[in-house]
């Protein structure tokens, strides 16, 4: 399956984070984004499974059963959903592209927190596609093996 950026940015690999939740992989394998953009926007075809309830994490599953975390910054949970909106519900059939959440980066910076956003696979080996740098959302990311 094909992943796609969701957000305009900077593609970092997971060992540049310093939070060990993600890279260590604990939640699965991916990639993080250095956002510069507020719109995030699905990285696939699939379905909302779940929208955490202070939005700061989204999960998508695709058509053939790729299941995909979407965590929006470090710790942002503690923000209790204050810099979301989402544009998505749980149910609904997403494609690439389309948008998912507006994120208010410049108050999750304001407020000291990391804004690093994090596409993760969590029940399948993933294989970077992309070159660290800058990204543009649609632009193809990760595929699984």
């Amino acid at each position: 399956m094909d992943i796609y950026s969701v957000l305009d940015g900077e593609l970092i690999s997971l060992e540049q984070v310093e939070d060990p939740v993600f890279s260590e992989r604990m939640l699965g394998d991916g990639i993080g984004i250095l956002p510069a953009s507020d719109e995030l926007c699905s990285p696939i075809d699939g379905i909302i499974t779940m929208i955490f309830p202070t939005k700061h994490a989204i999960g998508i599953k695709g058509v053939e059963g790729t299941e995909l975390l979407i965590h929006i910054g470090i710790d942002t949970v503690e923000l209790k959903g204050k810099p979301f909106t989402a544009l998505a519900k749980i149910g609904a059939r997403v494609s690439v592209e389309e948008p998912l959440m507006k994120v208010d980066f410049g108050l999750i910076r304001d407020k000291g927190y990391d804004v690093t956003t994090f596409v993760l696979v969590t029940n399948r080996k993933i294989r970077i596609k992309k070159k660290m740098g800058k990204i543009k959302v649609g632009d193809f990311i990760l595929e699984t093996i």
